[in-house]
């Protein structure tokens, strides 16, 4: 018999508990054999005094796991508060978002229906870093940080 795989859990904020729950219910009944095991991140996280937003130990779960599974998050507006996916990418190298790209022709209605293609977007750095500054009114750029040698 397969063992289950133990996966690390993020409950998230406003609806995420909602599709959270949903959507592990469905792998559970698509048969996925998982162990979940939860960790706190995001508003709950902001006002328990958690300047990143994210459980002190979640990151040891997620690297024993290898498998991070999470709702949508809150990051508060303002000063002093670090994304939880910036530090999320950041903290675990998660260097790139891929996101395929595929029509669904003739079964949903497209323009194109021959799409299909791979979006890979760099996800560390540059405005993901948070670093930037705004010379006009509708233009941000990102700051480059130089560090001296040694």
């Amino acid at each position: 018999m397969t063992q289950n795989v133990p996966i690390t859990v993020a409950y998230g904020d406003g609806i995420g508990p909602e599709i959270m729950n949903a959507s592990l219910h469905i792998l559970k009944e698509a048969g996925a054999r998982i162990d979940i095991e939860t960790v706190q991140v995001g508003e709950k996280m902001y006002l328990a005094g958690e300047a990143n937003g994210i459980e002190p130990g979640a990151f040891d779960k997620i690297l024993r796991t290898k498998v991070f599974y999470k709702a949508p998050l809150t990051t508060p507006q303002g000063g002093g508060f670090k994304s939880v996916n910036v530090t999320t990418r950041k903290t675990l190298g998660l260097y790139s978002n891929v996101r395929p790209c595929v029509a669904y022709h003739p079964f949903v209605d497209t323009k194109y229906p021959g799409m299909d293609l791979v979006i890979i977007r760099e996800n560390e750095e540059d405005l993901y870093a948070g670093i930037e500054y705004r010379p006009t009114a509708n233009v941000f750029e990102p700051i480059k940080i130089l560090t001296s040698p040694g």
